[in-house]
């Protein structure tokens, strides 16, 4: 199972927990990402998040095809927030479930790096000075 969601509402983090895994696999990893307070800026009050939907989507999709080509896993879900998100909100969420745990680690990495670096994702920072600061994905 494949599913990726770019969604303005907060990430139901225990469904997606029950979605992902079947009883064959004895592992599931799940990377949970969220704004920090502290920046090497300023402190962090909120971020929002910018997102080129459809190239996201298709983008976040060629990793995940990438993922199963290099590992045997067996599902993927990434959930990724656009619009505001408060400090402890998760911003993305990234799980994976395979047979073994050296796979799921090894794809959940590969997953969370290559989102970072290639998805048309923009995050502007919120300082409680009143100042902000834009950021691309890389």
């Amino acid at each position: 199972m494949k599913k990726i969601l770019l969604q303005k509402e907060q990430i139901d983090i225990e469904k997606a927990i029950n979605e992902v895994g079947t009883e064959e696999d004895g592992a599931v990893v799940f990377f949970i990402g969220r704004p920090r307070k502290d920046s090497s800026i300023c402190e962090v009050k909120y971020i929002e998040y910018e997102a080129f939907h459809s190239m996201a989507v298709k983008e976040i999709e060629k990793i995940i095809n990438d993922a199963f080509q290099k590992w045997p896993i067996t599902d993927c879900i990434v959930i990724h927030r656009f619009g505001r998100v408060e400090l402890r909100e998760a911003s993305i969420i990234i799980a994976v479930s395979s047979h073994h745990r050296e796979e799921a680690f090894s794809s959940v990495k590969y997953i969370i790096d290559t989102i970072k670096k290639t998805v048309p994702i923009w995050k502007t920072e919120f300082y409680f000075d009143g100042t902000s600061r834009v950021y691309d994905r890389s």
